[in-house]
């Protein structure tokens, strides 16, 4: 497999949405308004559920010129999801940058957030034409409502004292993996691509994302401030119930279950408090299950990509998922 290849090919279309997006915003009014919104698409990323729409498309047999658009339409959805997300945990920081309520006011930041949302319908209506427009709008509008439903469980899970392991995976399947479903099936869809086709991206892009998701709270602990952009140990802090502190649970003893209870009864913890609670986590072996876990879900992503006709596009996936499981941010 041509390794830098791959490379090359999503850094120049990552620089490609990044370009776009800068102009996306371009010459709105107000700018009370379109100004933090430009401010929050600036924010460089990985631009993950974007390309997922291109290397989807392509793999369907459709040319990138054709899907940039709705491209740009699941980045802004995305983007409107985590300024809505930084609000309700008050985060101050976001990809190593003030976060949008944190630079200018709340109520900024809800508008700038809907009207994202509002924009995105816009650009994903310039590219999804024909006769699976209404399916098109349906995917969508479907990934939207499973980010709101996992969010709210989310937020459910900060005022329970447990969580289970199968609950988590059903809050991070829509939170998180529902998003990348969408963007694998949209880019099928504008390709005019069979149900086996879709079913294939579809599958690729919801295991992916589980993974990348379990890949996130391991980062959280395990990554750096530098790496990150953002501190160590935020869910911790935050008194998140994440894989890692689910699995903790599960292997606890007696006296470990009652620190980490602390964590829950606290509702987070203190910054020096998480060297404890990392070697902790390590003593009991978590961070090896988490990226077992992730290995197992990228290997689900991969199974039905042989099913795909060009064998560069499967090389394409491949790469991709195994990038995801080596990334430090």
């Amino acid at each position: 497999m041509n390794v830098d290849k791959y490379f090359s090919l999503y850094e120049r279309e990552r620089i490609k949405i990044d370009e776009k997006l800068a102009k996306a915003l371009k010459n709105r009014k107000p700018s009370s308004l379109y100004e933090p919104g430009n401010y929050i698409l600036e924010g460089s990323g990985k631009r993950l559920r974007p390309l997922l729409v291109l290397f989807s498309a392509k793999a369907v047999g459709l040319n990138f010129n054709k899907v940039y658009n709705a491209a740009l339409a699941v980045e802004m959805l995305h983007n409107f999801t985590l300024v809505h997300d930084d609000i309700m945990d008050n985060a101050d920081k976001r990809r190593g940058r003030l976060t949008l309520h944190k630079k200018y006011d709340t109520n900024t930041a809800i508008l700038v957030g809907d009207s994202l949302l509002s924009i995105a319908y816009e650009f994903l209506l310039k590219d999804a034409k024909g006769s699976r427009v209404h399916e098109i709008i349906k995917t969508f509008n479907k990934g939207l409502i499973e980010v709101c439903e996992g969010q709210s469980l989310d937020k459910e899970f900060e005022i329970k004292s447990e969580v289970t392991l199968n609950e988590y995976l059903r809050m991070i399947t829509k939170k998180t993996a529902a998003l990348a479903e969408m963007c694998c099936t949209i880019g099928g869809q504008l390709g005019n691509c069979s149900k086996e086709e879709i079913k294939i991206l579809a599958n690729f892009g919801k295991k992916i994302g589980i993974a990348f998701q379990i890949q996130d709270d391991l980062l959280d602990i395990s990554g750096t401030t530098a790496e990150l952009g953002k501190n160590i140990g935020g869910d911790l802090i935050e008194g998140k119930k994440t894989f890692l502190f689910i699995k903790a649970l599960e292997k606890a003893n007696l006296q470990q279950k009652r620190n980490l209870f602390k964590i829950v009864k606290n509702k987070g913890i203190s910054p020096s408090e998480i060297n404890f609670y990392k070697s902790l986590y390590e003593e009991l072996g978590v961070l090896d299950d988490a990226k077992k876990e992730i290995i197992k879900y990228t290997k689900s992503a991969l199974k039905g990509l042989g099913n795909l006709k060009n064998e560069d596009d499967k090389n394409l996936f491949t790469w991709l998922a195994n990038s995801l499981i080596k990334r430090n941010k």
